[in-house]
């Protein structure tokens, strides 16, 4: 049996008090049979979780650490307090522009879990890998040392080289990459791998969300710009609710 389809927002540094009435309108519109989540800067997070009750808002990012001196970072319970539901760890722009190993995105995995959020965890290849043939090997052997050692809700495939440029890979390179990661995810959690959703992100926009939600394996969509208004976003949740 598939996977229900899970769509998330990526807000990334964007979004003030004014962009409220946007997640009010993206969460009203959202149709059954399909879950979302909004992750937003941490400011935004508790104003968000009391305008839209029982929507999932989540976080960018987490501390590996319950507490300390970490001046600047937000620890998984305090999240939580902030009524997150979800955390994104691994994202390319954490491992590339704050150098995070994947033993450091392992731990934010555990950490987060411990204070009961739901993990999306990403991994993606960069245009070199892709180009010299070796994305497979590599992304794979990224999940495996970033996993944690309990199921995650979601494992999102972002290849570096697509987001935010418009490009994405061919849906059977999609197709490919998917098939490693769930073969990846069995043999780490066993039948559990096969309830965790993967997600495609990278240039998911609505003219092509239904052909990459057509893809085997694909469980959902990790979205960044198309995300932040309700007009570009729903159609894309639209399209995973019928897919």
């Amino acid at each position: 049996m598939a996977n229900r389809k899970l769509v998330a927002g990526n807000w990334k540094m964007h979004g003030t008090a004014e962009s409220i009435g946007e997640i009010v309108r993206i969460a009203a519109g959202v149709p059954t049979g399909v879950d979302v989540a909004l992750c937003l800067s941490a400011t935004l997070i508790e104003r968000a979780a009391r305008a839209v009750p029982g929507f999932a808002i989540g976080a960018q990012d987490v501390h590996s650490m319950e507490r300390g001196a970490f001046t600047g970072d937000v620890a998984a319970h305090q999240l939580h307090d902030a009524r997150a539901s979800f955390v994104i760890v691994g994202h390319s722009e954490r491992r590339d522009g704050h150098r995070e190993s994947d033993t450091q995105v392992r731990a934010k995995a555990v950490a987060a879990q411990g204070a009961g959020l739901k993990v999306i965890l990403c991994v993606g290849e960069s245009l070199e890998a892709r180009e010299a043939g070796c994305a497979i090997s590599i992304v794979s052997a990224q999940l495996d040392a970033s996993l944690p050692p309990s199921p995650v809700e979601a494992v999102a495939y972002e290849p570096i080289w697509a987001i935010g440029t418009g490009r994405i890979p061919s849906l059977e390179d999609i197709g490919e990459m998917h098939a490693a990661l769930r073969s990846r995810l069995i043999a780490a959690y066993g039948a559990a791998g096969n309830v965790v959703r993967l997600l495609y992100g990278g240039s998911v926009k609505p003219s092509n969300a239904a052909e990459i939600f057509g893809v085997a394996d694909v469980d959902g969509a990790l979205v960044g710009g198309a995300s932040m208004t309700a007009a570009d976003f729903l159609p894309i949740v639209e399209a995973a609710a019928e897919s």
